[in-house]
């Protein structure tokens, strides 16, 4: 089946999911983490839809897809809830990750404590500048990225993130996926080619500022 487009996103994913969908469903993590750790026990799609923004009615939908949740008249266990949309997005068990550019953007990344707490592990970095390789990055030594392969035979990393120049970023992908990456993360502004089975995400921060630059001029127009 080839890969699902919205925006500037590819993704291979059932045809009965939406993207957006699982987009929502991150969201919907990130607040039951929240609310867990205040110690709220249930919740209702009203409150979902007050906190979050997203509609009540959005919100049964899209756990619809994935069965039935919570109980009419009781609303949603905080706890459970979390626990199967953990096990929904795969990352109910700790995902190791590859990162492959070691510049400012690789470097934030790989000093962000927050992904730990979602269950995403950033395993190895890796570098084609002579100057890095070798050196100390938040906790690992960055790699050769002409060594991606043979390192991913021990890390088994299925999610690669690339943050290196668009004219690297197409050669990078190709080792990533020859050493076993199933889904990338891309920050190269370029779109990158692959098989159909590799699952691809863009990030584009221009475009996401010519998007709010627009809604600026929009703004000004009332």
């Amino acid at each position: 089946m080839p890969p699902a487009r919205i925006g500037n996103s590819t993704l291979n994913t059932s045809p009965k999911v939406p993207i957006p969908t699982l987009e929502r469903l991150a969201t919907y993590l990130r607040f039951l983490i929240d609310l867990e750790t205040s110690h709220v026990e249930t919740i209702s799609s009203t409150d979902v839809e007050r906190q979050t923004g997203i509609n009540a009615a959005q919100f049964r939908k899209d756990l619809s897809y994935f069965g039935e949740f919570g109980k009419p008249g009781v609303g949603y266990n905080v706890s459970e809830l979390q626990s199967r949309i953990a096990r929904i997005l795969k990352i109910d068990q700790m995902q190791p990750i590859i990162v492959v550019g070691a510049g400012n953007l690789g470097s934030a990344l790989i000093g962000y404590p927050g992904l730990r707490e979602h269950k995403f592990d950033i395993a190895a970095a890796f570098d084609s500048d002579t100057n890095k390789i070798g050196r100390n990055l938040g906790g690992l030594m960055i790699q050769d990225a002409s060594d991606i392969k043979c390192a991913n035979e021990a890390i088994h990393a299925r999610i690669a993130i690339i943050c290196v120049p668009a004219s690297a970023a197409q050669a990078v992908a190709n080792e990533a996926i020859a050493a076993g990456v199933k889904v990338i993360l891309n920050f190269a502004p370029i779109i990158l080619k692959v098989p159909d089975r590799i699952a691809v995400r863009n990030v584009s921060f221009l475009q996401e500022l010519a998007v709010l630059s627009y809604h600026l001029t929009t703004e000004s127009r009332k």
